[in-house]
């Protein structure tokens, strides 16, 4: 996986998954600065360690509704550079808008908690969400291309299928390996996605995401 070794204050409840997650973390090279239980921890971590990334469930006690979402963004309203990835244990488009409003709108991901088993797709999102980069778990990405399937009719199946990927937070070199195909393909199949939709050109992968994602949101 590329890029410098990290450092990471991870939260989960979770005891298993936690003591894996830093197994998984540094033996990649990550240093793990501290792992906690709950929202109040995380939040007492971060200040003392100054992390490159937060990792944190949404779910934590005491109430195990979606205290490690609000501590997240009350982190990044302190601090809207501050890079957060959310596991969650289901798709709620909520936590996911919620995530993706805060801050400076950079820096953040949203996963579910059954992608960590794709090791190499884990820890990608992890160095891209560091990196200043947004990561939205395919699923989220499903259900809001669902919910606007409307505006969506003009897209070929194609299209809807690159539409998709970038709303991940892919760049065309990824997307040209997962279909394929050229990165010139990908190139010409988004320009024609943008220009359907009526979104504006943007030559910044981060910036693209962050523009579709506005879109099937709103």
């Amino acid at each position: 996986m590329p890029g410098e070794p990290l450092k990471i204050v991870l939260a989960e409840d979770g005891v298993l998954l936690r003591e894996g997650l830093v197994g998984l973390l540094t033996r990649f090279g990550h240093e793990v600065a501290a792992a906690v239980g709950d929202a109040d921890a995380l939040r007492t971590a971060v200040a003392a360690h100054d992390p490159d990334i937060v990792v944190t469930d949404v779910r934590m006690p005491p109430g195990f509704g979606d205290e490690g979402l609000r501590a997240a963004v009350e982190l990044r309203t302190a601090r809207p550079a501050l890079p957060v990835l959310v596991l969650s244990q289901y798709v709620q488009r909520s936590y996911a808008a919620d995530l993706l409003d805060s801050g400076d709108g950079s820096g953040v991901g949203y996963l579910l908690k059954d992608r960590v088993g794709h090791v190499e797709q884990f820890l990608d999102a992890v160095v891209t969400v560091a990196g200043g980069g947004t990561v939205v778990d395919p699923e989220v990405v499903r259900q809001l291309l669902r919910r606007r399937r409307d505006p969506l009719a003009a897209l070929t199946p194609r299209e809807r299928e690159v539409l998709g990927l970038v709303a991940e937070g892919r760049s065309n070199g990824s997307i040209a390996r997962e279909l394929v195909v050229s990165e010139a393909a990908v190139g010409k199949h988004i320009g024609n996605i943008l220009g359907k939709l009526d979104l504006p050109p943007a030559e910044d992968t981060h910036r693209r995401v962050l523009a579709v994602l506005a879109y099937l949101r709103g």
